[in-house]
């Protein structure tokens, strides 16, 4: 996104900054300033504007009109008048997705792997099915019609069979995971349920033991 593009959120502090700006501006940046510090002020000022006042009070000419109006050309630094500023407020951006960590990226890939083995298994199991009805066929002397269409036959039942127990699979991995985030916020729970302890969850003795230390502070205080 380039730079003269954003907009940046006027706040009230950023407009007292800039009026008095109108007057010691040149005039093709004074036209432009005019535009952004009317009242009621717009929300947002361009960019480009706030560089433009930047650069010129970081020269000779602006420094000097700008102690010469008691005001401080630091205040006029880019750092000066972002402090506190949004960008792009009206822009909608979406939701951040963090990048996945090492042993996520490992179980992908080991995942990955599974996937690749389970495939070839079964390119492997359909090949030699269809293969053996080929040789099984030719050894009873059937036709080369009959052969080709068993063996077809046979290679379907097979391609299915793996395709459901591949479905299986994958369904199982997708269980598992949903499990492991059930657990891991099972577990979050467990630790900050286990970090408050309420006096109705102490044991009888040692709620006895505080009770006895209660009473005899109490007796101290009488005597």
């Amino acid at each position: 996104m380039n730079a003269n593009s954003l907009n940046i959120s006027l706040e009230s502090h950023l407009h007292k900054t800039l009026i008095p700006l109108v007057s010691l501006l040149p005039a093709s940046e004074s036209v432009n300033l005019q535009l952004y510090i009317s009242d009621p002020p717009p929300s947002t000022i361009p960019y480009n504007v706030l560089q433009t006042i930047s650069q010129w009070s970081r020269t000779s000419t602006g420094q000097k009109a700008l102690r010469a109006n008691s005001l401080d050309p630091q205040d006029y630094t880019m750092i000066a008048m972002l402090a506190g500023a949004t960008t792009s407020p009206e822009g909608k951006f979406g939701d951040y997705t963090p990048p996945k960590g090492p042993q996520a990226i490992e179980a992908d890939r080991a995942k990955e792997r599974k996937a690749i083995t389970a495939l070839l298994n079964a390119l492997l199991s359909i090949g030699g099915a269809a293969f053996a009805t080929w040789w099984a066929a030719d050894k009873l002397r059937w036709t080369n019609e009959w052969r080709v269409l068993l063996s077809l036959c046979v290679a379907m039942i097979v391609a299915i069979s793996e395709g459901v127990l591949y479905v299986i699979w994958e369904s199982q991995q997708d269980a598992s995971k949903r499990n492991q985030g059930t657990r891991r916020l099972r577990s979050a729970t467990h630790k900050k349920d286990d970090g408050e302890t309420s006096p109705a969850n102490l044991p009888d003795d040692l709620t006895m033991k505080v009770d006895s230390t209660d009473e005899s502070a109490n007796l101290r205080r009488r005597r």
